[in-house]
């Protein structure tokens, strides 16, 4: 299925042309250089991990089309692969393209977690869920080397702050013990992403991600623990994993989640040519009928940005997979629920001794 994929356990094969080229071409040469020097040098042949440091750390999430509020990304790039990304588009900011860069030049926030603590602690801050992830994985391979997520984790328990969990890897197993404590508060929600349960379809949609079995068995041994699990059947893509969505429902609610929910691809920005130039050498069999069904859930494009229809998509094709994954939620998840994480246990003062003042 994947014999024409000349870069092997990557996804995109090809690197577009950054939107912002014209303006940032030289900033990014500087960037790589100043990276190189201090670092290591810069091989296109592998991954690289940059060191950065921003000034801010957590985003207020305006979208309506998304749960969340505010989102905590330790990491920019992302090695997984998942050719479908829409996050693969923020790679230009920086000055690199949104294919084969965005899984090779990943950009590590050293200091997330203190950036974290200053936010949380601010004089005037309600707490709210703050989401580890939401554009990059936060378990994505350099967590195992710089263990970002870890130490925003040990933030949240701390300061008895709700947090929710974005991820398909299953090194999150790695925290179990800082996850059991979160949970025992009611201050944690895990959102695993399954895509399909085929796994030779996974090994080519994304190469570099836990294997089928492992998400499953992460699944369950959270769930087991104690610690609440929802499953994102996403992205649905028709003509790819549409046909799965049943089997991927019956297969998590057996293995402990207690919900689930479900986004339709879109190919936004570069993510359209970078997916087409895969499709036909990954799946050129099916490459035209799959775009042809993705073009006709967004109005015979690639991507939908309108908000409340980008996500669900509209028109037959996408009206069968919403209705599949209403009767998926009927059968499988009838009688599960989510806990509402608390806020009520949150203390910006651990230590007690701001609270002489």
């Amino acid at each position: 299925m994947n014999d024409a994929l000349n870069l092997k356990g990557r996804g995109a094969q090809i690197n577009t042309r950054n939107r912002f080229d014209k303006l940032i071409h030289e900033r990014r040469a500087d960037f790589l250089e100043h990276c190189a020097k201090s670092e290591e040098e810069v091989d296109d042949q592998k991954t690289n991990y940059l060191t950065v440091y921003p000034k801010s750390i957590v985003n207020k999430i305006t979208s309506p089309d998304v749960g969340m509020a505010y989102s905590l990304n330790p990491y920019q790039g992302c090695e997984h692969g998942c050719i479908y990304c829409y996050a693969r588009n923020s790679h230009e900011y920086w000055g690199f393209s949104a294919g084969v860069d965005f899984e090779r030049q990943i950009m590590i926030k050293q200091n997330a977690h203190k950036l974290l603590e200053t936010f949380i602690t601010r004089k005037n801050w309600s707490p709210r869920t703050i989401v580890l992830s939401g554009n990059t994985d936060c378990y994505q391979p350099a967590e195992r080397k710089f263990k970002l997520t870890r130490r925003c984790l040990e933030m949240m328990l701390k300061y008895k702050h709700p947090v929710g969990i974005i991820t398909k890897n299953a090194l999150i197993l790695r925290d179990l013990d800082i996850l059991k404590e979160l949970a025992k508060h009611n201050l944690v929600v895990v959102n695993f992403s399954v895509t399909t349960i085929d796994e030779k379809t996974r090994r080519v949609l994304e190469p570099r991600t836990a294997s089928v079995n492992r998400r499953l068995k992460t699944i369950k041994t959270l769930s087991e623990h104690g610690i609440p699990v929802r499953v994102m059947l996403a992205p649905i893509i028709p003509g790819i994993n549409s046909h799965e969505i049943l089997k991927m429902a019956k297969a998590v609610s057996e293995h402990g989640a207690l919900g689930v929910g479900h986004t339709i691809v879109r190919l936004n920005g570069a993510v359209g040519e970078i997916f087409t130039d895969w499709i036909y050498k990954a799946m050129p069999d099916k490459a035209n009928k799959v775009l042809n069904q993705i073009k006709a859930c967004h109005g015979n494009s690639l991507n939908e940005s309108r908000f409340k229809v980008r996500m669900r998509g509209e028109g037959p094709v996408a009206e069968q997979i919403n209705n599949l994954m209403t009767i998926a939620k009927a059968r499988y998840f009838k009688n599960k629920s989510l806990p509402t994480l608390s806020k009520d246990l949150f203390d910006p003062c651990p230590s007690g001794q701001l609270r002489l003042f």
